[in-house]
């Protein structure tokens, strides 16, 4: 009988049995899939109809999480809470919306994640009376549309009702009678506009213009006119001037003459060789005056128009043409 031991196979036994147990101690330790995963908590105001346990939550079209309970808000009857489980390495932050999408004809409906980038987003916390932290949801693309769709129907109603209330009996017997009147003043204005109208309204616009062209010849006339107005009230103020002087100089002559008389020495030879060249002088000015007054007076009463036109005929000397 042969008792020898092979130490050799027993070594190699030996070690394969330690390396085995060490894998499976490491296998032990390693974290699971489970302890790698965050739980959130979703509240959705719509119907969560065709979005049951285990459906995927997706960022980026990437599935990231799956859902794990569905049950109506303890918070808000209106709600449905929906807790999910999502990879930790996603980033999830306050900017985080959560929207219900179908999944195309099969009905069945996932959860789609996506981030605004907001500059100021941070990770979500748990709120006060929240076990978990909140994603904010969005509304579906369905709710949208019947939203819109909605909001589109009430405003074609509005206008439906409009239209009958503008297309009543009442109105379209109101609009017969302006489109008849309409017509009406159509017609006579066409009956006005007729041919011999047309030319009378051209022919008095050429006169129109005519006349305006002969203002415009007008005006340096007028202009002429002001300025000679100016020179004859020139000459009539130098003549007042004149007069004035003169009855001042009468004025002094008579101070002299009441001073002679009341000191006695009157002396009417002397007083008098004062007084009678001023008086001449100023009864002669005064006549001038008149004179000069009375003829302009006639000129322009015999030709008012040559106030306006009259031109100044220039006198020319012996042998000038």
């Amino acid at each position: 009988m042969n008792n020898r031991v092979n130490y050799v196979v027993i070594g190699i036994l030996v070690l394969i049995g330690i390396a085995g147990m060490t894998l499976f101690g490491f296998w032990l330790l390693k974290p699971t899939k489970e302890a790698q995963m965050q739980r959130y908590a979703i509240y959705f105001n719509e119907s969560v109809l065709g979005l049951n346990l285990d459906a995927p939550v997706k960022y980026k079209g990437l599935s990231v999480g799956k859902v794990v309970d569905l049950g109506i808000s303890r918070h808000n009857q209106e709600q449905v809470e929906v807790l999910v489980e999502i990879l930790k390495d996603t980033p999830i932050n306050t900017s985080t919306e959560a929207q219900l999408t179908s999944q195309g004809i099969t009905g069945l409906s996932y959860i789609n994640l996506t981030i605004n980038n907001e500059i100021d987003a941070k990770p979500i916390a748990v709120k006060e009376r929240e076990d978990y932290p909140v994603i904010k949801s969005v509304p579906s693309i369905l709710i949208k549309l019947e939203n819109r769709f909605i909001d589109i129907s009430e405003d074609l109603a509005d206008t439906l009702q409009k239209t009958s209330r503008l297309l009543s009996d009442k109105n379209q017997e109101e609009m017969g009678v302006i489109l008849n009147n309409t017509a009406i003043l159509i017609s006579k204005i066409n009956s006005i506009l007729d041919e011999n109208t047309t030319q009378n309204f051209k022919l008095t616009m050429a006169n129109l213009k005519e006349s305006s062209e002969k203002f415009n010849l007008l005006i340096p006339r007028v202009d002429e006119l002001v300025s000679k107005s100016g020179k004859f009230e020139d000459n009539i103020s130098a003549a007042f001037d004149s007069i004035k002087n003169s009855y001042l100089g009468i004025q002094d002559s008579m101070n002299t003459f009441n001073k002679a008389l009341e000191s006695g020495e009157f002396n009417v030879k002397e007083i008098t060789s004062d007084v009678v060249p001023t008086m001449n002088n100023t009864l002669l000015d005064m006549q001038n005056l008149i004179l000069k007054i009375e003829e302009t007076i006639n000129r322009y009463e015999r030709s008012p128009a040559d106030i306006m036109f009259m031109q100044e005929e220039i006198k020319k000397g012996p042998g000038e043409k």
